[in-house]
């Protein structure tokens, strides 16, 4: 039994790699193997872990009623054995799946069923990050001061934590509800604080995040210029990273491109006199 959790282990650690650099097929394998061995050997916890994986790897490839049904395997897991801090993190990421269903009211259950618990446990970090899921609802649903509110009390305790991404995000988000609302000004101040957070930590990718919606930002207030030479630079990055937006992106950035020349071009005529 000890040599079957110890490979358990190993899946689970190898599979949890793969699921980093975004091999997810690899790291389904990996999950599914723990996951016979810890059937045979009946460690609940390690069952709980297994299922967890499987769960997310299936909320991140689009399989959203086998991520359903591996989280609900988990909750009833850890309710038997009592863990209440992990009861919060499997319902917040129950709330994950209705909100990528655009299940808003269910969503907004989920994660509140989940806070009462991480108030409970002072489990500060993932209440940060829920404080941000509260506010995606509430922004999506066009509650839009809601949202403001859950975001700086995502940032306060980010700040508190010391989580430097978190806080980034958190500021990218208030840009993103303000953008939703053409305040572009406040949207634009808070994306490009975003933005520096992300590059003193070094972190690209929260850094092209920040950029994208101050493009947008740009955009729509026509400064077209600027928005291509930051869409650019997400373009460079998403081709870096081979994110999945690289193709949206790209044509993004050529329809932008092609405005700018007509644009140019139609102010290179004369003006009509009369």
């Amino acid at each position: 039994m000890t040599l079957r959790n110890g490979l358990s282990e190993e899946l689970n650690r190898q599979g949890n790699e793969y699921f980093s650099r975004g091999h997810y097929t690899e790291a389904y394998a990996c999950y599914a193997k723990a996951l016979e061995c810890d059937r045979q050997t009946g460690d609940q916890r390690a069952l709980a872990a297994t299922l967890g994986n499987l769960g997310n790897i299936c909320a991140v490839s689009g399989r959203r009623e086998s991520a359903q049904t591996h989280y609900q395997e988990v909750l009833e897991l850890q309710k038997i054995l009592g863990d209440e801090k992990g009861i919060g993190t499997t319902l917040g990421n129950l709330g994950n799946l209705r909100a990528d269903a655009g299940e808003w009211s269910r969503a907004r259950a989920y994660y509140l069923e989940a806070l009462d618990l991480m108030t409970k446990t002072h489990d500060e970090a993932a209440k940060a990050v829920l404080f941000s899921d509260l506010g995606l609802v509430a922004r999506e649903t066009g509650h839009f001061d809601e949202a403001i509110d859950w975001y700086e009390q995502s940032l306060v305790l980010m700040r508190r934590l010391d989580n430097q991404g978190g806080v980034a995000d958190a500021w990218r988000m208030i840009g993103r509800t303000f953008l939703v609302q053409r305040r572009y000004d406040d949207a634009i101040a808070c994306c490009q604080t975003s933005q520096s957070v992300a590059e003193r930590s070094r972190d690209e990718l929260r850094a092209g995040g920040a950029r994208y919606v101050l493009a947008q930002c740009y955009e729509e207030t026509g400064r077209l210029e600027d928005a291509a030479d930051l869409l650019r630079q997400v373009v460079n990055m998403d081709r870096k990273y081979q994110l999945p937006k690289l193709e949206e992106n790209t044509r993004r950035l050529a329809a932008l491109q092609a405005r700018i020349a007509e644009r140019d071009h139609l102010s290179s005529f004369p003006e009509a006199r009369t």
